[in-house]
């Protein structure tokens, strides 16, 4: 634990922002995004489906924005704190998101990956196999319903991108729940703007099919990420936050221009045991540092079986799959009770 977080502090030669960078990264996101974006309502008048070809582009560089986006909640994108702030505020209406108030819960998601006391903000909610039988059924019927893939990848970027973002509660602190009203407010304007000179039919046509694009992909790394087998689950005693990022975040191997699009966040493992890294570094510090050298390492192929798994072995410290939980249960049941047990 200590060599990994000797491994933490070493990499705060890779934590400074470069303007030069920086801009680059705008020039090669959020400008292409923006550009697409309007090629998009002008194709409208030669073909529906010419926008939609344009849509499928437009959507990786909007996922490109989203990285420049997270970056800047980080602080970790331009050299200056208060740029990053208010460009950071800039590029979360374009990927509609609540700036401060996505900064805090992901945040908390970096300060509590792979802790089974503190799961349920800012993750992927995932249950025990003790927590999942002892549910009713109906409670094991909406859990499976939620990791169902068709409702994670087909729901869920839906919900995560434009109906989540929108919701805040009175027990929030004023300065969060002041962000998602503000910006939601913001949002109305310039989609009613859109709306108004464009027809609202136009804006469905335009912002939609990016976007889906842009939240599936996005929502499919954040679960592979922190959902495959042997990922790091430990109580509260036990967790390391060097731990949880080397053993619990995937270093998903991408196509190289997958890993454009993606703005290195494929290298998860780098970004979580040192947040303030830009994306531009991410590559650079695995590289460099010998003890990325033997992370838990996904390809393509990897990732697309990682829906299967669904629950947490707090035995095993794996992700098990249904059919993986029920054979634990009924060996664990035959050692101490004869009855068979099912669900």
């Amino acid at each position: 634990m200590s060599e990994n977080t000797n491994s933490r502090n070493a990499l705060a030669a890779y934590a400074r922002p470069r303007l030069g960078r920086s801009l680059l990264d705008i020039v090669t996101s959020v400008i292409p995004f923006l550009a697409l974006y309007v090629a998009m309502y002008l194709a409208l008048d030669v073909s529906v489906l010419l926008t939609l070809a344009l849509a499928i582009p437009a959507g990786g560089f909007l996922l490109r924005t989203f990285i420049v986006f997270h970056d800047c909640t980080h602080g970790s994108f331009l050299p200056s704190k208060r740029a990053n702030r208010w460009f950071g505020r800039f590029t979360a209406l374009l990927v509609w998101q609540p700036f401060a108030n996505w900064r805090h819960d992901h945040a908390v998601h970096h300060g509590t990956a792979g802790d089974l006391d503190r799961r349920g903000q800012g993750d992927v909610p995932t249950l025990t196999i003790e927590e999942y039988y002892a549910k009713s059924w109906a409670g094991r019927l909406g859990y499976r319903l939620f990791r169902n893939p068709l409702v994670m990848f087909g729901f869920g970027p839906l919900w995560s991108l434009m109906i989540g973002p929108r919701l805040t509660s009175r027990e929030k602190r004023p300065r969060l729940r002041n962000s998602v009203i503000l910006t939601n407010v913001a949002l109305a304007v310039v989609i009613g703007l859109q709306c108004w000179f464009l027809g609202w039919g136009e804006f469905l046509l335009v912002q939609m099919p990016c976007a889906m694009i842009a939240a599936t992909a996005g929502v499919w790394l954040f679960f592979v990420q922190h959902q495959f087998e042997d990922v790091y689950w430990e109580d509260s005693s036990e967790w390391s936050y060097a731990d949880a990022a080397l053993r619990g975040s995937s270093h998903l191997k991408l196509p190289k221009l997958l890993q454009f699009f993606t703005g290195n966040i494929g290298l998860h493992h780098v970004h979580h045991l040192n947040a303030r890294i830009p994306n531009y570094n991410l590559q650079r510090a695995h590289d460099e540092n010998p003890v990325f050298h033997d992370v838990p390492v996904l390809t393509m192929r990897d990732s697309l079986r990682c829906p299967r798994l669904k629950l947490i072995d707090t035995d095993s410290g794996r992700l098990v799959t249904f059919a993986e939980s029920r054979a634990i249960v009924r060996s664990t049941a035959t050692a101490t009770n004869p009855a068979t047990v099912t669900g």
